[in-house]
């Protein structure tokens, strides 16, 4: 089994940094420090290292110094699936007639075409105080949350759900035409409704060995089991059906939807509607129905028994960063915590402003103090 570790990070003009070099040898990396010191922005950056828009969903142009010149980057010497490697990203000086800033990747500095590229070298999961909401929001939220998870162990699933909104994009536009091309319309429709398949069918998959993984530990872990599902009829479908057979269908639900999805302005049917349906297994009731502290827990227990799913299935445990995850667990709570972390056997970055939080892990960790975008190692 390979371990995703960050030997060395380093930041240039990202957020409040102008320029910071941590140096890790322990597997356990605590940040410590006051609220609004940068301790987060050091995991928004590490987050740069997968695709996507990083922990905080942030645009490219937002994660920039504010003092600097609009470049930033990132740069981290990792021990992953292939051995060393240094992945960077980040955009250079924009120049005076670019239409828009392109993200650049690199892996042992030589270009790639995406982030994509360096989940060949490591994989990441996380968990923030912005998720703590995550059973009582959107569905869109819940949807985004498990996508993520699903791409901790494809990653290129991603890609292909910015492929599907972009083509139900497409569609929609075309619909706003009366006198749209009928055939232009069945192309569109056909390869929204492939893409909709290939998602659809990762979701499937990451949530059945999901929901085995959580039953498995239920009598074991020290943090509250969930029992999740899809609620999604393409997803759904695909654990019995043919993929060819549910990709007809969603073609035909489409060509027979036009007018209806023409009124509405978008599309009313598939997998861009799914939600995540979470059950707080102790009481059996659905998770938004739990206290704040119960689902909290209950978020911890998910997203470990995940980052050992994500290592069962692609043969690399997952780099975990973890956003001010102490602040409200009772010490015994923290404790099962940090044993969890450790049986897991994944290089954790994790955050929190009392560094006496992490007392007793402290022989065993490195614990960095962050001061106003100033990163240094506690004796």
């Amino acid at each position: 089994m390979t371990v995703s570790r960050i030997q060395r990070l380093s930041l240039t003009h990202f957020r409040n940094y102008r320029a910071a070099s941590v140096r890790t040898a322990s597997d356990i990396v605590v940040l410590a420090g006051p609220n609004g010191a940068g301790k987060t922005n050091c995991l928004e950056a590490i987050s740069f290292l997968t695709p996507g828009r990083g922990l905080r969903r942030a645009t490219l142009d937002d994660v920039a110094d504010k003092e600097g010149d609009g470049s930033w980057a990132v740069s981290a010497e990792v021990e992953g699936a292939l051995g060393l490697a240094t992945l960077g990203t980040g955009i250079d000086l924009p120049a005076a007639d670019a239409a828009s800033t392109a993200r650049r990747c690199r892996i042992d500095r030589e270009p790639v075409t995406s982030a994509a590229a360096f989940g060949d070298h490591l994989r990441m999961v996380w968990l923030t105080p912005a998720m703590d909401g995550l059973f009582m929001g959107a569905a869109s939220e819940r949807r985004r949350f498990f996508d993520r998870l699903v791409l901790a162990i494809d990653s290129d699933h991603s890609s292909r759900v910015s492929a599907l909104e972009r083509s139900l994009r497409s569609r929609n536009r075309l619909l706003e035409d009366r006198n749209f091309d009928t055939h232009w319309c069945e192309a569109i429709e056909r390869e929204t409704a492939e893409l909709a398949v290939a998602v659809a069918a990762m979701r499937g998959e990451t949530v059945k060995r999901l929901s085995a993984a959580l039953a498995a530990r239920e009598a074991t872990s020290p943090f509250p089991t969930a029992r999740i599902a899809l609620e999604g009829w393409m997803e759904n479908a695909l654990m019995s059906e043919p993929a060819t057979a549910v990709e007809d269908r969603y073609r035909r639900i489409l060509r027979e939807g036009r007018a209806r999805d023409a009124a509405a302005g978008r599309t009313l049917d598939g997998p861009h509607l799914t939600d995540l349906e979470v059950i707080y297994a102790p009481k059996n009731s659905p998770a938004k129905d739990a206290s704040t502290g119960e689902q909290k827990a209950l978020l911890i227990g998910l997203v470990i028994a995940h980052a050992g799913l994500v290592a069962e299935m692609t043969g690399i445990t997952p780099l975990l960063l973890l956003d001010e995850v102490v602040a409200h667990l009772d010490p015994n709570r923290r404790a099962a915590l940090f044993d969890a972390l450790a049986q897991l056997g994944a290089q954790v970055w994790i955050t929190g402003a009392d560094p006496l939080a992490f007392s007793d892990i402290a022989a065993r960790a490195d614990i960095f103090h962050v001061e106003a975008g100033h990163i240094e190692r506690r004796t």
